[in-house]
């Protein structure tokens, strides 16, 4: 069967004169992107001007500059930062995250992601951070340096091996094997937490450590400073009176963590708890409050304790006992040996001392001055649950671009200071790890 054929039109082009010049139109025409690099507009001259990145380079029609018009730029985003590949190269940034994140696990013994996180990159949002961290922790389970292993709480923990043991001594450092330790833990979920803090502490620039490194150093020092080497054990940092069932007794405390301040020799004292304390722990924690500005066994100053809780309630009891111990202590005169608990904001607490101060006529006054604070605030126990892909369903606050880690820092005192990359230091930056 035939088709009736179609009529056909004849399209029909207005003539032009090859190499003439361009025509004046009425309304500019709009923006043309092909193959060249920028995009090309077209004035009501009919003169083209080429907009890259908001930079206009002005186009010429014999002598006579011509830009384009107003409102037309180029819509495409800036070519993405190489962000430390401008400063080091990416093997060398490799070498320095393995060395990090090995001499890390050499020095606690077990390390989680979390860990690396902190300790590698902490100038980054934490989501990236975590992602880089991931990253480089599945290149060092791959290699065989890092061996995984998953606790009784279901925690995915990491050791060293010898492979990594030999892969810090090509790098000039000593090491030990750490999987045959991890691999009897059971549930290291509390070391976990004081070592993070310490990291936490290292990324703003504090000298921190752990309560068996602190120990470690007090008894080698204490031996140093004897004749014949031998001395009585430091069994605590600080000794208290606890009050405890009518009676006042003397007692050693030791903390989780501590770290020290950059200026002064203040130091801030880091309380784990993972469980509801009972009436001896919480006497121990009011004693220790009370203690504040108190020389410590190293002849440092007591400035801060810090209460991280894992639970809601375990935060409501603590913060129960500072307040218990402010109504108690509010109502004495302030005199020397006396403390007043003042609260801040949310968790937060000064403590005031009447220090004295001798005056020209050889008088002595007592002068109110804040001596410390007490910071009582959540675990951030939700950063290692945080899941990269859409399945995320908990929150990514709390990482260091927020004033949480490792705690809380008082409106009265200085801002945190901002983390940079510690795998390519600055001149002026410290080390972090002392």
């Amino acid at each position: 069967m035939e088709h009736p054929a179609m009529p056909t039109q004849t399209k029909t082009r207005p003539s032009a004169t090859r190499d003439a010049g361009p025509v004046a139109t009425g309304s500019p025409s709009p923006a043309t992107g092909g193959a060249t690099s920028g995009i090309t507009v077209s004035t009501r001259n009919g003169v083209t001007a080429v907009t890259r990145n908001g930079v206009t380079n002005e186009a010429k029609l014999g002598d006579t500059p011509v830009t384009a018009l107003h409102g037309y730029d180029d819509q495409r985003p800036l070519a993405p930062s190489r962000g430390l590949t401008t400063r080091a190269s990416s093997l060398h940034l490799r070498d320095a995250i393995f060395e990090r994140s090995l001499r890390l696990a050499n020095r606690f013994r077990v390390i989680r992601t979390i860990d690396v996180a902190a300790a590698c990159f902490p100038e980054r949002p934490f989501k990236a951070s975590l992602t880089a961290a991931q990253r480089a922790v599945r290149g060092m389970v791959k290699r065989g340096l890092l061996r995984r292993y998953r606790t009784d709480r279901f925690q995915t923990v990491y050791g060293l091996t010898q492979p990594g043991v030999d892969w810090l001594g090509d790098h000039g450092h000593d090491a030990a094997s750490s999987v045959r330790r991890v691999s009897d833990m059971t549930n290291p979920e509390h070391r976990l937490w004081a070592q993070f803090l310490v990291v936490c502490s290292w990324a703003r620039g504090l000298r921190a450590v752990t309560e068996s490194e602190l120990l470690h150093d007090l008894n080698a020092n204490a031996k140093a400073g004897t004749r014949n080497g031998s001395s009585k054990a430091v069994q605590g940092y600080i000794t208290v009176s606890v009050h405890r069932r009518g009676a006042s007794v003397r007692k050693h405390l030791r903390p989780d963590a501590v770290a020290f301040d950059v200026e002064g020799r203040g130091v801030t004292w880091f309380e784990v708890d993972r469980s509801k304390r009972g009436s001896d722990r919480q006497a121990d924690l009011a004693a220790l409050v009370g203690a504040i500005g108190n020389k410590l066994a190293d002849g440092r100053v007591l400035r801060r304790v810090v209460v991280m809780c894992k639970t809601e309630r375990i935060e409501r009891d603590a913060v129960r006992v500072v307040e218990q111990l402010a109504a108690a202590c509010n109502q004495l005169v302030l005199t020397e040996g006396r403390r007043h608990i003042r609260r801040q904001s949310d968790g937060v607490y000064e403590v005031m001392a009447a220090i004295p101060v001798k005056r020209q006529d050889s008088r002595t006054a007592l002068i109110d001055e804040q001596v410390g604070h007490v910071i009582v605030q959540m675990l951030p126990i939700w950063l290692p649950k945080v899941r990269i892909d859409v399945t995320n369903k908990w929150s990514t606050d709390g990482w260091f671009g927020d004033n949480y880690l490792p705690y809380k820092r008082p409106a009265n005192l200085s801002l945190w200071r901002v983390p940079g990359s510690p795998l390519v230091p600055t001149d002026d930056e410290d080390g972090d790890d002392g």
